[in-house]
């Protein structure tokens, strides 16, 4: 009976500890989180415009959204930033990964100063930067007028050129998706290879028929990742170009701030809180579509890629 009330209470002293130690976590998650989760639905289906009591009012906010112009147009500019900007930042961090992957005496240093990026890359500093690299009398035409006399004053902040912009500052952010192909590439068995070339594959069937297929769980993780953060972007929509010109780079998050903390007239909170949660659907389907998609692409293990012959 002793042994059995005291492994209780050794069991009740583990609860206790276990309870005590994710106490934090809990507690920032129901009020970072859950709790602003659920107020931002009801609000969704009220008028409220923070300074005075939200007003039920059903569906209309839902209904407004679908007639409005500006939902369309940010969509749209953020559906093309995203299906064009993160294919570019995988492929791009793959290729800077499989040639990182060699080992010598400045690799470490190297994969530090290419990882930089994605620790500042995001920051209003480098958006700011950024912004006066690419004016008309910025870096990048200074630089470009040096072998192209007739591009000293190209305006980068086009209607057609603003957005291609931003894509490239998300393509340079490659550092954390890079850092994780590594890491992929240092789990691929060396024996393959070593069998690939007795069957007289170059290096270049070595990477279609053995690196890639077994990158593709990893290439997967990173497509979803960066897709999730690309519908999320803001920072460089707002303080790059702030949706401009004609709202050609207008993110649909600045548009949701922009109803939610108007720089004049009163703020739309509810109104703006329904487009979070249409935003919430979009990405919870294009994420389920790619998860979908992913038994036709993924190679979940090394079966069919031994055919060395094109």
């Amino acid at each position: 009976m002793d042994n059995k009330r005291s492994l209780r209470q050794r069991l009740g002293d583990e609860h206790v500890a276990g309870y005590i130690f994710s106490a934090p976590f809990i507690f920032g998650f129901l009020m970072f989180m859950l709790i602003p989760m659920v107020m931002s639905l009801y609000f969704s289906f009220c008028k409220y415009d923070i300074q005075n009591p939200a007003t039920f009012i059903g569906f209309k906010n839902y209904i407004d959204i679908f007639h409005d112009t500006s939902f369309w147009k940010a969509l749209r500019v953020t559906v093309y930033y995203a299906f064009v900007g993160t294919p570019l930042k995988v492929i791009f961090a793959l290729i800077v990964a499989l040639i990182l992957a060699r080992d010598t005496k400045l690799t470490g240093f190297y994969r530090a100063a290419y990882y930089l990026p994605s620790i500042i890359g995001g920051s209003v500093a480098v958006a700011i930067l950024w912004r006066r690299m690419f004016e008309p009398t910025g870096t990048i035409n200074a630089l470009l007028s040096v072998f192209f006399p007739g591009m000293t004053n190209f305006n980068w902040f086009g209607e057609k050129s603003a957005i291609w912009v931003l894509i490239v500052l998300t393509v340079w952010q490659f550092g954390s998706s890079m850092l994780i192909f590594l890491s992929a590439l240092k789990q691929i068995n060396k024996e393959l290879y070593e069998a690939a070339m007795v069957d007289g594959a170059n290096k270049w069937k070595q990477f279609w028929k053995v690196t890639l297929p077994l990158l593709t769980p990893t290439v997967f993780f990173n497509l979803v990742q960066q897709t999730i953060n690309s519908f999320l972007a803001f920072t460089q929509s707002k303080l790059i170009t702030d949706g401009q010109p004609k709202d050609s780079t207008l993110f649909y998050t600045l548009y949701v701030y922009r109803k939610a903390f108007p720089s004049m007239g009163k703020s739309q909170m509810g109104y703006a809180s329904a487009l979070a949660w249409i935003m919430l659907i979009i990405i919870s389907t294009v994420t389920a579509l790619l998860f979908w998609s992913r038994s036709k692409w993924v190679y979940e293990e090394f079966c069919s890629c031994w055919s060395w012959q094109p």
